[in-house]
C-alpha cells in the first residue's frame, strides 16, 4: 500500500538527486571537483576554521584538514567573497582543494557547528611577557623567596596593576605553579601558588582597594562582567611568551569578604610528555605500549581528581599520533590543545554531552577516541560499543583502584556482558612529589629494614626486574634554593595495571611463568558482578603490582619518600 509518507519520501529523494546532479554540472562547468557531503565525514577541527555565520553567508564549509592541506566545500566558487575567503586561507599557508557541493550538503556540514563549543575559543585577552630584565631580575628567573621579597618593595597603585599582575604570572610559571589563588579576608587579600600539589603563601598584604583594580584587570582580560560581583563567572585568556603561549582558565566566585579568584595555568610543557617521562617501570611500560598498539578495545585510567589521569592519556595520544590514523577527543573542558588531533568540548547548553558527542564522533570514522570521563551509563555503554567495533577508546573514571573501576562501571549501569570483552587495560594512579636531586640526603637504614625490603622484593611479581633494586638506599628531603626549600621538585606517578588480555602470557618476561585464561576468568567475574575485593584478589593472583608496591620501589630508587607514598596509598607495612 502506497502511503502519503512513502510518496513524500520518494519526492524528497527525487529532489535531492536532481540537486546533486545540478551541483555536479556546476563543478564540471567550473572544472572543479564535485562532492556529496552526505557520504563524507566532516572534520570538526577544519569546520572551526571558518565562523558559522561567515560560512552560512558565503555558502561554504571547511570539511577536512591534514597538516596544512585543507578541503573547502563551496556552493559557488565564482563569488567574489569566496575568492577573498580562498585568498585569506592561502595567506595562512593552507593548500586548498576546492569542491562544489549542493546546498543540502552544506546544511549537513553546518549541522556539525553545534558540536563546536561556543566557550572553546573565548580567549579574549592576551598578555605578552618578555623573559629577561623583568623588574631587574637576571636570566629571567625568580624563586619563591625573591617573589615574596619583591612584593614588599612594589608600590601598590592603580597605575602598576598591569605590571604587578604580569609579575605574578611570571613568578608562578617560573616556579612551575599550576594555580594562582587570591583569597580575601576581612581587611587584606592573600596570594597563594599551588606547586606540586601544595599551596604556598606568597603575599598577604594586598589592600582591599588595590585588589579591586586587580579583579577588574583580570575580568577585562577574561571577557567577564566587571559590574557583576555576586555571581560566579568563568573565563579564559592567554599569556604569550617568546617561545610559547600559556592559557589561563579563570574562576571567580563571591565570598564573605570579596571575590575569590583561582587561575589555572595551562602550561603546554606540562603535558608534552613521552611514555618514558611518565615514571612507569620498564615492565609496566612494555604492557602499556603493547596495549596502545592494539587497533581496538578500551584503556581506562582510574583515580581521584588531580591524580594526573588526563596527563597520562595525553602521553598515550602523543605516542599514538601519526598522519595515518585519525584521533578525536571529547573533553570537559579542553585545557591543552594538541597539534594534529581533533578536539571537541562538552557544551551542555547546546546539548553536546559526553554521550551524544561520542555518538556523533563515531560517524567521523576515528581510529582513536579519547573521552574525558565516563560519568554515566550512556557514555559508558557507547564507549564500550566503540571499543567493540574497531576503535581504540581511552577514558578516565573516578575509582580508587584499578580493581575498583569495574564495580564503578557496574554501578553506573553498564552491561556486565559488554565490559569484559571491551576492556584491554585498567590503570590506576596517584601523584607523589619527587625528591629534589640537588639536595636530597641519604638516610641510615638498619639491617632489619634491609631484610624487610629484600623479602618485599622477593614477593614481587616475576615480571619486575629485581636487578634494578640491588642497592637499597633511602633518601630524605633537605631543601635548597632550587626547590624553594621544600626538598621536593616536580611530581611523578605511581601506577597499578590490571590487564585483561587473552594474550597476557606473551607479555611476561619469563615464559615459565605464563598466566593462562586470565581474560576468560575476569569476564566471568564481571558477569557475576563481584565486588572490588574479589577482582583485586584475582588481579594479585595474576601478578598485578599494586600502587603501594610501585611506590615502595620508587622510594628505594631514591625518587620519593615514605611520607609521600603513605600520603596517597595509606600506611606502609613491610
Amino acid at each position: 500500500m502506497i502511503t502519503p509518507k512513502f510518496i513524500k519520501d520518494k519526492l524528497m529523494k527525487i529532489r535531492r538527486e536532481a540537486e546533486e546532479r545540478e551541483a555536479k554540472k556546476r563543478a564540471d562547468n567550473n572544472k572543479l571537483l564535485y562532492l556529496n557531503l552526505a557520504a563524507a565525514p566532516i572534520n570538526i577541527e577544519a569546520l572551526a576554521l571558518i565562523a558559522e555565520e561567515t560560512a552560512k553567508e558565503l555558502k561554504a564549509a571547511a570539511i577536512e584538514i591534514k597538516e596544512n592541506k585543507l578541503a573547502l566545500a563551496v556552493f559557488d566558487a565564482q563569488l567574489p567573497a569566496i575568492k577573498e575567503l580562498i585568498k585569506g586561507l592561502e595567506v595562512k599557508k593552507y593548500k586548498l582543494s576546492i569542491f562544489i557541493v549542493s546546498l543540502s550538503s552544506l546544511n549537513y556540514a553546518w549541522s556539525f557547528y553545534k558540536f563546536i563549543s561556543k566557550k572553546q575559543n573565548q580567549i579574549t585577552g592576551k598578555i605578552e611577557i618578555a623573559q629577561n630584565n623583568f623588574l631587574g631580575l637576571k636570566n629571567g628567573a625568580v624563586s619563591l623567596n625573591e617573589l615574596k621579597k619583591s612584593f614588599g618593595a612594589m608600590p601598590m597603585k592603580a597605575a602598576n596593576v598591569a605590571s604587578i599582575l604580569e609579575f605574578i604570572f611570571f613568578g608562578a610559571l617560573n616556579n612551575r605553579a599550576s594555580d594562582i589563588h587570591f583569597e580575601p579576608s576581612e581587611s587584606v587579600v592573600k596570594l597563594r601558588l599551588r606547586i606540586d600539589g601544595n599551596l604556598h603563601d606568597i603575599f598577604s598584604e594586598f589592600k582591599k582597594d588595590f585588589y579591586l583594580y586587580l579583579v577588574s584587570r583580570i575580568k577585562l582580560l577574561s571577557n567577564l562582567k566587571i559590574n557583576i560581583r555576586d555571581e560566579a563567572q568563568d573565563g579564559r585568556f592567554t599569556i604569550k611568551f617568546p617561545n610559547k603561549e600559556v592559557e589561563v582558565r579563570v574562576a571567580i566566585a563571591p565570598s564573605e569578604y570579596g571575590e575569590v579568584i583561582v587561575m589555572r595555568l595551562l602550561d603546554p610543557d606540562a603535558i608534552n610528555l613521552s611514555l618514558a617521562d611518565m615514571g612507569a617501570r620498564e615492565d609496566d611500560l612494555e604492557i602499556i605500549k603493547t596495549e596502545l598498539r592494539r587497533p581496538n578495545g578500551m584503556i581506562l585510567n582510574a583515580g581521584p581528581t588531580g591524580s594526573g589521569k588526563t596527563t597520562t592519556l595525553y602521553a598515550f595520544l602523543n605516542y599514538k599520533k601519526n598522519s595515518e590514523i585519525k584521533t578525536i577527543t571529547i573533553e570537559d573542558p579542553i585545557e591543552y590543545h594538541l597539534e594534529g588531533i581533533e578536539q571537541t568540548q562538552v557544551d551542555e547548553e547546546s546539548g553536546y554531552t559526553f554521550a551524544n558527542g561520542l555518538r556523533s564522533l563515531m560517524r567521523q570514522d576515528p581510529d582513536v577516541i579519547l573521552v574525558g570521563e565516563i560519568r554515566d551509563k550512556e557514555t559508558g555503554e557507547i564507549g564500550i560499543q566503540a571499543a567493540l567495533t574497531g576503535h581504540l577508546v581511552l577514558s578516565t573514571i573516578h575509582a580508587n583502584s584499578a580493581a575498583g573501576a569495574i564495580p564503578r562501571l557496574l554501578d553506573l549501569g553498564v552491561k556486565p556482558s559488554s565490559i569484559g570483552s571491551a576492556l584491554n587495560l585498567i590503570i590506576a594512579q596517584r601523584l607523589v612529589r619527587r625528591l629534589c636531586q640537588d639536595c636530597k640526603a641519604s638516610q641510615e637504614i638498619n639491617e632489619e629494614f634491609k631484610n624487610k625490603i629484600k623479602k618485599f622484593l622477593t614477593n614481587l611479581p616475576k615480571r619486575v626486574n629485581k636487578n634494578n633494586y640491588k642497592e637499597i638506599k633511602i633518601f630524605k628531603p633537605v631543601g635548597c634554593d632550587k626547590c624553594n626549600g621544600t626538598g621536593y621538585k616536580g611530581r611523578i606517578a605511581i601506577y597499578e595495571l590490571l590487564l585483561n588480555d587473552p594474550e597476557y602470557e606473551k607479555l611476561l618476561v619469563d615464559p615459565e611463568h605464563m598466566i593462562l585464561s586470565s581474560h576468560k576468568e575476569l569476564e566471568e567475574l564481571i558477569i557475576q558482578q563481584v565486588g572490588e575485593s574479589a577482582i583485586k584478589k584475582f588481579a594479585l593472583e595474576q601478578e598485578m603490582t599494586t600502587m603501594k608496591q610501585d611506590g615502595i620501589l620508587k622510594i628505594i630508587s631514591g625518587i620519593t619518600t615514605m611520607e609521600e607514598v603513605e600520603g596517597v596509598t595509606g600506611p606502609i607495612e613491610l
